[in-house]
């Protein structure tokens, strides 16, 4: 590591007009320091909306990985040796500070991310939420009796630390996967490293900005940025990093899984999803039809429990059609901070797999109701799209979209309903 000067983004804190500007981090946060990259280098974090930079970040490389995990070894015992009370604190004032800076969270997230402003504040919550609960939740009993098979004798179960884990996370939660994972981790006594997406790694620091001040000791809560193979790969094999968790796609998990085996490291795994949507003859179909707008359209599309397949019983599945394109056409599309519906999609990548499913799917015989191409309002907008008559063997069937894409198809019974929302590799 190396020493530098406490650096913020300034500039860039004055156009998202921060209330809090010390909130836009733009150094590693390892052993309680702000650190800059050893050979000074930075990669650039843009905005999906407008394509403008939102801002340089440190670009860690394994020297600077292997010092968080250094650091995070030297502050465990100190931390699983605090009483539950003692860990619940700071916790609690940790979700204190993010309720308090909710609306400047909301904005760096929007930034980074591109959410509409109005989800990215609902995020901030969300995650919020998770350390007050995890606070709450420190302080139960970690003993539990268990018969024992002898006569005459007691079993405890005693739940300890396991030590330092490491998180990685994705874009397209930026807060709450940290939330979620480092509450835990941290009410339980172990101490932690993370690796944000390099796409969206201002939303956790300014979270680690937040630990900071909420009273986490140093070491405990350490941020890693930069390309996640150099950072993450060092603790793979390191064998002080005794759990990972991990959030983004199942190819990546399964690498990890595989990597991790050597040093037999607890494993928690949320890979990609195919969630199907199933509306049968009896619904309340208007009901259906808003549960299903928010099933596929939340995040512009984007996440890993959204809704990707629907199977609509075929003597209402006009009906749903009609109403759902309509309610689809309707949503406003643009910039996050413009608070309108869907935002951009997080990378050209993404983009091009929406036009990828469209077109598979055409070619194979489905309609297009409604979308079907980029948006006008940038290059990383797709409009809502809604495609009817979807064979089972189109793309979009088969793999994770992640857009704003609907897939629908007709069913007749409901054991074939349920064997079709079964047909697919994803948990």
């Amino acid at each position: 590591m190396t020493d530098m000067p406490e650096k913020r983004a300034t500039g860039c804190a004055g156009r998202l007009s921060l209330k809090d500007p010390a909130l836009l981090r733009d150094l590693a946060h390892i052993g309680g320091r702000w650190e800059a990259a050893f050979d000074q280098t930075t990669f650039t974090v843009g905005d999906p909306a407008t394509g403008e930079a939102v801002g340089e970040v440190a670009n860690c490389s394994a020297r600077e990985s292997a010092g968080a995990v250094d650091a995070a070894q030297r502050a465990f015992a100190g931390w699983a040796a605090r009483t539950p009370q003692e860990r619940a604190a700071p916790l609690r004032r940790w979700f204190e500070l993010m309720t308090r800076h909710r609306e400047d969270l909301a904005r760096i997230m929007t930034a980074e991310q591109g959410k509409p402003l109005s989800e990215a504040r609902g995020e901030i919550d969300y995650a919020a939420a998770f350390l007050e609960f995890y606070a709450e939740e420190a302080k139960r009993p970690n003993i539990e009796g268990v018969t024992s098979h002898l006569p005459d004798a007691e079993v405890e179960l005693w739940r300890e630390p396991v030590g330092v884990a490491a998180l990685v996370t994705p874009w397209n939660f930026p807060s709450a996967m940290i939330t979620r994972k480092a509450g835990a981790a941290l009410a339980a006594g172990c101490t932690t490293v993370v690796h944000p997406s390099a796409e969206t790694p201002f939303s956790a620091l300014a979270l680690a900005e937040l630990a900071t001040r909420a009273g986490l000791p140093a070491g405990v809560f350490n941020v890693v940025t930069g390309d996640a193979a150099t950072v993450v790969e060092p603790w793979l094999d390191d064998v002080r990093v005794r759990a990972l968790s991990f959030t983004g796609s199942t190819e990546i998990g399964k690498l990890l899984y595989r990597r991790s085996a050597a040093t037999v490291k607890r494993l928690v795994l949320e890979l990609g999803g195919h969630a199907p949507f199933i509306a049968f003859a009896d619904c309340d179909l208007d009901q259906a039809v808003d549960e299903a707008i928010k099933a596929k359209f939340a995040t512009t599309g984007q996440d890993c429990l959204g809704a990707n397949r629907f199977f609509i019983e075929r003597s209402i599945v006009d009906e749903f059609c009609r109403r759902f394109t309509e309610r689809a056409r309707a949503l406003t599309i643009g910039p996050g901070f413009e608070d309108r519906d869907l935002g951009p999609l997080m990378n050209e990548r993404a983009v091009a797999k929406q036009e990828e499913h469209v077109r598979d799917a055409l070619d194979r015989g489905a309609r297009l109701l409604c979308g079907g191409r980029r948006h006008e309002a940038g290059p990383l907008f797709f409009e809502a799209t809604v495609l009817a008559d979807v064979p089972a063997q189109a793309l979009i069937f088969r793999e994770e979209t992640f857009g704003p894409v609907a897939a629908i198809a007709p069913f007749d019974t409901e054991e074939e309903v349920l064997a079709r929302a079964n047909d697919t590799e994803y948990g």
